[in-house]
């Protein structure tokens, strides 16, 4: 689970980090609004948590401009101040959760877990699953990006479709033999790798930023950056 937190006091940022890197999830730091704000844009987070006071752009501002430019991800906002009308602004401009500073470090948690499965729920209703600029519908089958169709089989749509759900994490050839083909893992063949280049000829090749990546010596890894 990929998450983006937003938070200019850099000590808090990074002792947050840590703790939700103990807790399992993968965190990405940026220390003001706009930088925040277009890593909102240009990535696929499970969750944002974002304070409101920031530099440049505060909280709720980045807020709101996301949600204006289509982006449904959830977001929790945190601050030291806790009055009604703020939260109401929080919640106006489209955030999803409040939570006020100081807080136990388990209820952030609890919040998260809660705002992921939020998000999954939202995914399996629009049938869609999202990844950069990279858009699989599920009904149909069919794959997008930057709004150009891409003619998949069954087996490259599977493939692609077990990459998004698993962004940001190495695959083993083991765990895509096993988990998207039901059929045990073979080192004697190149299969799994026939159909990686199938992916990346259709997926990558057209386009500028590739989204597939070899970490050698241990499988593959879907992410937006280079």
């Amino acid at each position: 689970m990929k998450i983006l937190l937003i938070e200019d006091e850099i000590k808090t940022a990074q002792s947050l980090r840590i703790g939700l890197e103990e807790n399992g999830f993968q965190v990405d730091l940026a220390f003001d609004g706009i930088t925040g704000q277009k890593a909102c844009l240009e990535n696929n987070y499970t969750v944002i948590i974002s304070d409101i006071i920031l530099p440049q752009l505060n909280g709720v501002e980045m807020c709101k401009n996301v949600r204006k430019m289509g982006m449904n991800t959830p977001i929790l906002l945190l601050t030291a101040l806790g009055s009604t009308d703020e939260k109401i602004a929080g919640f106006d401009a489209g955030a999803d959760d409040y939570l006020v500073k100081p807080f136990a470090f388990r209820e952030l948690v609890a919040r998260i877990n809660v705002l992921s499965k939020r998000n999954s729920i939202i995914r399996e209703e629009n049938k869609t699953l999202i990844f950069a600029d990279l858009i699989l519908d599920l009904d149909s089958k069919s794959a997008k990006r930057n709004e150009t169709t891409i003619e998949l089989t069954n087996r490259e749509f599977d493939l692609i479709k077990y990459f998004i759900e698993n962004q940001n994490k190495v695959i083993s050839k083991k765990s895509i033999a096993e988990d998207v083909w039901n059929i045990n893992f073979n080192t004697g063949t190149n299969t799994i790798e026939v159909y990686v280049n199938y992916l990346r000829n259709k997926i990558d090749k057209p386009f500028s930023k590739k989204l597939i990546h070899t970490s050698h010596g241990m499988g593959y890894i879907l992410k937006s950056e280079d």
